[in-house]
């Protein structure tokens, strides 16, 4: 593997220049800015002291910069792995204890350590197991579960925090008497501000203008003697190298939790990624990428960082901002290093139900209305998978939520595999059509045209077979061709070619014969490896038309493919 292909950087850098440098270190003033908030925000849904958002910030997109493929991702902590951290770390120790602590960045360490393998073993396929109405419904219900976890901090009392819908709605209405009105009213208007500023003025950082004005407003109206909770000390300083602590009963316990991450992290980021490149003229390397976000986390997870992965919305303030290069990202480090070294007295009046506002209007766009109501109308079975994910995710975890998504995924394509769509053709000037569609197709009594779409395999020999001798059932004693349609018939497995033998005797006894017609070169070398293709038991033609006319006017044409293959040669 060549060291270019390792170090990305160097593809860039040697050749980086001013105008790049102009749009880079707007760009990332614009994301560190961002961060600050957002980190702090996405830490508490972790659980985790709102520091450890701003830890999450600075060594894993340092690191990204030099590995990663993508020029613009933003590597940092997002809304989803803080929700699946919380998820995975509940029950085993307090949150926000040091115990839990040391487990959300162990936990950030068995996820570096599997992208990294999945990564140096090239699984960046493994993405692709996820449908679109797993991703849909599983980032649509992680985000009702995300929004709902702020209730304590958006109303000031203390409740239940679960990853499990019915859950948090228990805890909602036993806790709904006793909100506190000034925390409730604070929080509700800096939802509204932050979507009015997000509709009208989407170029003003908004989830920056709303913290700097409540930090304000709480400082000069002295807000915390009226009940409403603010952040308080934040530690000042950078993260200190250290070794994660860990026993093999709690690795034991997080590598599902663990394993989830590391797919759905490299999902988010892959997908925005890919998104990116497109208008930018380069391309992500998705083994790449999984090699260098696992490298982000386990080295993060070394400076007190929790999971990380690329986000959504600093992805794209960072393309819309004028960024070019991850150098955009090392600026934005660096204003999060600042802000820990110098500036975290200013958040000490920053009002919880601010931060909770962030989340809440930050995930609303995780919810995704639209889709389910087309897959209703186009398909309803992939409907089911969508609701399924949904419901799983909702009332029993995030982690099987995804993890039976991806397993009715896989089994509708098995399905699908195993009963492909079959069509009897008939002729509609010319053309040869599916009759149910085509109800005036000319069908001639004593020839029967199918279509089989998809290949033969031990998985569908059955259905081949039940299928075919249904329709020459159906057929008829007149029957005498049957013109099986094989150019959508990729490729026969030697168990589906022992099915074929034993109909193709069948139907000669009968007098019955078969015709292959269109059959594409691996479909014929697999049935010369059983002798069909010589033996003469099978008729092999360029088309249904050659077919036809060679069972109307035997002769006319070459009978066996390998023969008309020799003619072109």
């Amino acid at each position: 593997m060549r060291l270019h292909s390792l170090l990305p950087a160097l593809q860039w850098l040697p050749t980086y220049s001013r105008d790049q440098w102009r749009g880079d270190w707007a760009a990332g003033l614009t994301v560190g800015i961002m961060l600050i908030p957002q980190g702090m925000a996405y830490a508490l849904i972790a659980g985790l002291p709102v520091v450890y958002g701003l830890y999450a910030a600075l060594v894993p997109q340092v690191v990204y910069g030099f590995l990663g493929t993508s020029r613009h991702l933003a590597v940092g902590p997002v809304a989803m792995d803080s929700l699946l951290v919380a998820a995975g770390l509940t029950g085993m120790a307090a949150v926000g204890s040091d115990n839990y602590v040391a487990l959300a960045l162990l936990l950030a360490a068995m996820m570096g350590a599997m992208q990294l393998g999945m990564g140096l073993l090239r699984l960046g396929f493994l993405v692709h197991f996820l449908s679109r109405p797993v991703i849909s419904g599983f980032t649509s219900a992680a985000a009702v579960v995300i929004g709902l976890n702020q209730w304590s901090h958006l109303t000031g009392v203390d409740s239940v925090r679960s990853n499990q819908l019915h859950t948090l709605l228990s805890s909602m209405a036993e806790t709904a008497s006793s909100i506190h009105l000034p925390t409730t009213a604070l929080g509700l208007v800096a939802v509204a501000v932050l979507f009015a500023l997000k509709r009208w003025a989407p170029r003003i950082p908004a989830s920056l203008c709303v913290v700097g004005l409540s930090i304000l407003a709480s400082w000069g109206w002295n807000l915390e003697s009226t009940g409403i909770r603010v952040v308080g000390n934040i530690p000042e300083g950078l993260p200190h190298f250290n070794l994660p602590a860990w026993t093999w009963s709690e690795v034991a316990t997080l590598l599902p939790i663990a394993l989830t991450l590391s797919l759905v992290a490299f999902m988010e980021a892959i997908s925005v990624a890919k998104a990116v490149e497109e208008r930018h003229g380069y391309r992500v390397d998705p083994n790449q990428e999984l090699r260098a976000l696992g490298v982000s986390n386990l080295l993060g997870a070394l400076f007190q960082s929790y999971p990380t992965t690329g986000g959504f919305s600093r992805t794209a303030v960072t393309e819309q901002s004028g960024g070019q290069t991850p150098v955009t990202a090392w600026i934005a480090a660096a204003v999060v290093a600042l802000t820990l070294v110098a500036l975290t007295p200013l958040f000490y009046h920053l009002p919880n139900a601010v931060l909770a506002a962030v989340v809440m209007v930050a995930v609303s766009g995780l919810v995704d209305a639209r889709f389910p109501a087309l897959l209703w109308r186009q398909d309803k079975l992939e409907f089911a998978i969508w609701a399924v994910t949904m419901l799983t995710t909702w009332f029993v975890s995030l982690p099987l939520g995804i993890g039976v998504g991806m397993l009715l995924g896989l089994a509708m394509a098995v399905q699908r595999m195993m009963h492909p769509h079959v069509a009897v053709l008939g002729n509609v000037e010319g053309v040869f059509r599916n009759v149910d569609r085509f109800p005036e197709a000319d069908v001639l009594d004593d020839v029967l045209v199918v279509r089989y779409d998809g290949a033969l395999n031990f998985a569908n020999q059955a259905h081949f077979r039940s299928t075919m001798t249904r329709l020459v059932a159906k057929k008829g004693d007149a029957l005498k061709l049957l013109v099986l349609q094989a150019d959508t018939i990729s490729y026969v497995d030697v168990s589906a070619r022992a099915t074929l033998r034993v109909l193709v005797d069948e139907w000669q006894s009968h007098g019955l014969q078969l015709c292959l017609a269109g059959a594409i070169g691996p479909v014929r070398d697999a049935l010369a490896s059983d002798g069909l293709l010589d033996s003469g038991d099978v008729c092999f033609q360029l088309s249904v038309d050659h077919a036809l006319k060679e069972f109307q006017t035997p002769g006319s044409v070459p009978q066996n493919l390998q023969d008309m293959a020799q003619q072109h040669r």
